[in-house]
């Protein structure tokens, strides 16, 4: 089992964009991302705050990404 760490929404972001998410619409600080084959979530951006495990959990399960497989992108 991997361990996630907390994570900087900018650097979630670019990671998700970097396996084919693309950003759809923003309202206010959430955005939302979607990728062609129907795969959606949602990032808060925070500057000052990062991403919380629990949180990150759920945005990987949204987009079907094992937590093993997010470490090997990061």
């Amino acid at each position: 089992m991997s361990s996630l760490s907390p994570i900087k929404a900018r650097d979630l972001i670019k990671l998700l964009k970097k396996i084919g998410f693309v950003e759809r619409r923003q309202k206010g600080s959430h955005l939302f991302l979607s990728h062609l084959d129907g795969r959606t979530t949602i990032v808060p951006i925070h500057p000052s705050k990062q991403i919380g495990i629990g949180l990150l959990r759920s945005i990987l399960h949204d987009v079907k990404l094992s937590p093993e497989d997010f470490e090997k992108l990061k």
